[in-house]
C-alpha cells in the first residue's frame, strides 16, 4: 500500500505542477499500485478526482475567477454526459474499460507535446456557441463516466475557444465542472457496483484525496521554479509509456477470454 500512497502524491504533484492532467493516473494507481479490480477503480478515482478538484476550485470562486454562465452551457451537458456513461459501464467488461482509458491517455499526451501557445479569443468579439460548448460537454461527460478521467486536458481548450474566456477563468471554471460531472458519475456507480454486491473503500479514496490535495499545494510550489513547459513533454511522455503499458497488459485479455480467466483460477 506504501506504493499507492506514493502513487497519490505524484498524483496531487502532477495538478499542482501542470495544472490539468493529473487525474488521469489515478486510474493506472489503483488498478498497478493498489490492485483495485478496474471497475472499483473507476469509481473511486471519480471520487477521488472530485474531490481533488472541488478544493481546488474553492480559490479561483473567491476570487471570482468562475465563469458561471460556461458551468451552465458546458458543466450541465457534462454532468449528465457522466450519469449517461456511468451508466453505459454496465455492457462493458472492466478490460475494456481499460482499454479505452489507455486511448484517452494518449490522447491526453498528444495534447500535451502541442505547443501551449493558444490563441486566446477577444471575449468582447467572440461569438460564443452555447450548442458547440454543450455537445462537447456532454461528450467529455460520457468519456469521464466510462474511464473514470476528470478530462481537464479537453475542457480548458473548450471553454478558451469555443466559450472565448481567458485562461484564468477557464482553468477555475474546469475545476468546478469536473466536481461536479466526477461526484455525479460516482453516485452512478454506487448503484451499478451495489448491484454486482461491491462497495468502495471509504477510507482509501479519504486518504488519496488528502494525499492529492497536500500534493498540489507542494506541486504548485515547486512548479514556480521549474519550466512549465518542459514539465508538460516529460508527463506527456510519461503518459504515451503508461498508455501503451496498460494497452499491452489488456490487449491479450479481450483476444483471449478464455485463456485470461484461466490464469486467474488456483
Amino acid at each position: 500500500m506504501i506504493l499507492g500512497w506514493i502513487g497519490a502524491a505524484l498524483i496531487g504533484l502532477s495538478l499542482g505542477l501542470l495544472g490539468s492532467g493529473g487525474s488521469i493516473l489515478t486510474v493506472p494507481v489503483l488498478v498497478y499500485l493498489v490492485g483495485e479490480p478496474e471497475k472499483l477503480a473507476i469509481a473511486e478515482s471519480l471520487a477521488i478526482v472530485g474531490g481533488i478538484s472541488l478544493f481546488g476550485a474553492i480559490p479561483y470562486a473567491l476570487k471570482r475567477q468562475i465563469d458561471w454562465r460556461s458551468v451552465l452551457w458546458f458543466g450541465v451537458p457534462s454532468v449528465v454526459g457522466t450519469y449517461l456513461g456511468a451508466a453505459l459501464s454496465v455492457f462493458l467488461s472492466g478490460v475494456v474499460q481499460l482499454l479505452l482509458f489507455a486511448l484517452v491517455m494518449l490522447l491526453a499526451s498528444f495534447m500535451m507535446f502541442r505547443p501551449t501557445g493558444v490563441k486566446v479569443p477577444d471575449a468582447a468579439h467572440h461569438d460564443r456557441s452555447p450548442v458547440k460548448i454543450g455537445l462537447e460537454g456532454l461528450t467529455v461527460g460520457v468519456l469521464t463516466g466510462l474511464v473514470g478521467v476528470g478530462g481537464g486536458f479537453l475542457i480548458i481548450p473548450a471553454l478558451v475557444l469555443l466559450g472565448g474566456l481567458p485562461m484564468g477563468l477557464a482553468v477555475g471554471t474546469s475545476l468546478l465542472i469536473i466536481a461536479a460531472k466526477s461526484f455525479t458519475g460516482f453516485s452512478k456507480y454506487l448503484h451499478v457496483l451495489a448491484d454486482q454486491n461491491i462497495s468502495v473503500d471509504w477510507t482509501l479514496i479519504s486518504v488519496f484525496t488528502v494525499i492529492g490535495i497536500l500534493g498540489s499545494f507542494l506541486g504548485a510550489q515547486v512548479g514556480t521554479k521549474l519550466s512549465n513547459e518542459g514539465l508538460k513533454k516529460g508527463f506527456a511522455g510519461f503518459l504515451v509509456v503508461m498508455g501503451l503499458y496498460v494497452l499491452v497488459t489488456n490487449v491479450p485479455k479481450v483476444l483471449h477470454p478464455v485463456s485470461a480467466e484461466a490464469q486467474l483460477r488456483p
